[in-house]
């Protein structure tokens, strides 16, 4: 039996990927955009039967309710959520505004955790659901010029390590995916880039302009190819926590959590210096 797909910004990238190719395999998928386009399109006409396009801001709480009610009710099922409606923001923590803030964090962060809340009343019920989460490698590894995409990735993936532990009784699985970088308009056409200041030129804050020039060579990471990783998970009864996509990714990746975890076995004494003693 086809299962049921909610998959958040279908347009470009990962989300037009897993689409396209869950289509082909048969199956139900209810994406949805904030406004359609060619791409969107040219998939109704391919999948009329299959392929459910609602439109959704995903700073929009009760839209969000509304298209999870919408599915359930025309569909009678979700089977996998697969959050992946996001952007990226470049800039020093300096000169991000705070609508940059407010809008990054109600996208990336707030929008995938409510998301979340929304279909966990329908999974509990039918007791079984998929929750995929596409983070980044950056929700594990920091970098210059990227403090609040950071922070969004770093948060949404604390907060889905947690969800994962309350919902496992009633066989509800969540995996986070961390791609490392990849040829989709993620880098090259919906990244912002925040009102740059001169005192941050020529550091290592704004090496991110090198990286978003397509004339400097591109991303590694082959976005088909991950979209078949990320449904394999999905499919998978393993459902492993943590999957990262990309050689470099999981590369820079094990570096950093080897060197946090030696400054933390560096900090015994002073740790144990601070509790109570008997």
């Amino acid at each position: 039996m086809s299962k049921t797909w909610l998959i958040t910004g279908i347009s470009s990238g990962f989300g037009m990927a897993l689409a396209h190719q869950l289509l082909e395999q048969g199956e139900i998928v209810i994406g949805t955009v904030r406004k359609e386009n060619a791409k969107v399109k040219e998939l109704e006409a391919k999948f009329p039967n299959t392929l459910d396009v609602q439109h959704l801001d995903v700073t929009n709480v009760s839209e969000i309710r509304s298209v999870v009610e919408n599915t359930v009710e025309n569909h009678n099922k979700i089977d996998v959520l697969i959050n992946n409606a996001g952007y990226g923001l470049f800039g020093a923590a300096e000169e991000l505004s705070d609508g940059d803030i407010d809008q990054i964090m109600a996208t990336n962060l707030t929008g995938s955790i409510q998301m979340i809340r929304a279909v966990l009343p329908y999974m509990r019920t039918q007791k079984s659901g998929r929750i995929i989460q596409i983070s980044s490698y950056g929700g594990q590894v920091a970098y210059p010029g990227n403090s609040m995409y950071h922070a969004t990735k770093f948060g949404i993936e604390g907060f889905c390590e947690s969800v994962a532990q309350e919902v496992a009784p009633f066989n509800i699985k969540v995996s986070i995916i961390e791609p490392g970088g990849a040829r989709t308009e993620f880098r090259y056409g919906s990244a912002h880039v925040t009102n740059l200041m001169p005192e941050y030129d020529n550091t290592p804050t704004h090496a991110f302009l090198k990286m978003l020039d397509p004339a400097n060579g591109l991303a590694p990471g082959d976005p088909e190819k991950m979209a078949t990783r990320i449904i394999e998970v999905a499919n998978s009864d393993k459902a492993p926590l943590h999957v990262v996509l990309g050689s470099q990714a999981l590369s820079a990746t094990i570096d950093r959590l080897t060197e946090r975890l030696n400054e933390y076995k560096g900090e015994t004494e002073i740790a144990a210096s601070t509790d109570v003693e008997n």
